[in-house]
C-alpha cells in the first residue's frame, strides 16, 4: 500500500493521469487491503484522484455503474492483467468506461437543463406565485423531496399559502405526494429523480 501511495503521488515521472488511476485501481483491487468494502473504496479512489488532479472540478464521474453493468468483463480484465500480464487490455476497458460514463453524464446534464426549462415554463402560469414557486423548484433541484415546513422556510409564506402553492405544483405535475398521509406529507420531484435511474 505504501508503494501504491508513493506511485499515486509521484510527480517526477510522467504518466497520463487516466492511465495512472486505471493502474492504481487495478493494483488496489489486487492488494485487496480490507476485509470488506474494497470495491467501493477502489471505485471512489478513481473519482477522488481525478478531482485532486483537476481533471474533474466536482466528483461527478462514477464508474461503478459501468463496472456493474460489465461485471464479468471487469473481473476478466482485472484477472487478465494478473494471469497474462495484459495491462493494455485493462487500460482499454477502463478508458471505454470513462468515455461511456462521461457521455452518460453529459446526456443526464442536458436532460436536467431541459427539465429546468420545462418546469420554469409551467410555473410562469402561476402569475404572482411564480417567484415563490421558483424558490421551491431551486430547492428541489438540490434535494428532490420536500415537505410543507421546508417550503414555508424557503418562501416565508403562511401555511395556507404554502399548501396552495404545493397544490399548484402538484396540479402542474411537478411534484407528487408520496406518503399517502393526511399530515406531514412529503412530495417528490419525480421527473428529476427519473433522470438518474
Amino acid at each position: 500500500m505504501g508503494d501504491l501511495e508513493n506511485f499515486a503521488h509521484n510527480t517526477e515521472s510522467f504518466f497520463p493521469d487516466l492511465l495512472k488511476i486505471a493502474l492504481i485501481h487495478y493494483q488496489f483491487e489486487t492488494i485487496h487491503p480490507f476485509l470488506d468494502g474494497n470495491g467501493r473504496v477502489g471505485r471512489l479512489m478513481i473519482t477522488l484522484y481525478l478531482v485532486e488532479k483537476g481533471i474533474l472540478k466536482k466528483p461527478i464521474l462514477y464508474l461503478s455503474d459501468f463496472f456493474e453493468r460489465n461485471r464479468i468483463l471487469y473481473y476478466d480484465n482485472l484477472n487478465r492483467v494478473r494471469e497474462k500480464d495484459d495491462l493494455t487490455q485493462w487500460f482499454k476497458f477502463f478508458l471505454v468506461g470513462v468515455i461511456e460514463t462521461a457521455k452518460s453524464s453529459v446526456s443526464t446534464f442536458d436532460n436536467v437543463l431541459k427539465l429546468q426549462k420545462e418546469v420554469e415554463t409551467k410555473i410562469q402560469t402561476l402569475g404572482s406565485r411564480s417567484n415563490n414557486a421558483q424558490l421551491i423548484i431551486d430547492q428541489l433541484f438540490q434535494h428532490p423531496i420536500i415537505g410543507a415546513q421546508k417550503a414555508r422556510e424557503l418562501t416565508k409564506l403562511s401555511f395556507p399559502s404554502v399548501y396552495k402553492l404545493i397544490n399548484d405544483l402538484e396540479r402542474l405535475e411537478i411534484i407528487t405526494e408520496i406518503t399517502g398521509a393526511k399530515r406531514g406529507k412529503i412530495y417528490l420531484f419525480r421527473e428529476y429523480t427519473k433522470l438518474f435511474n
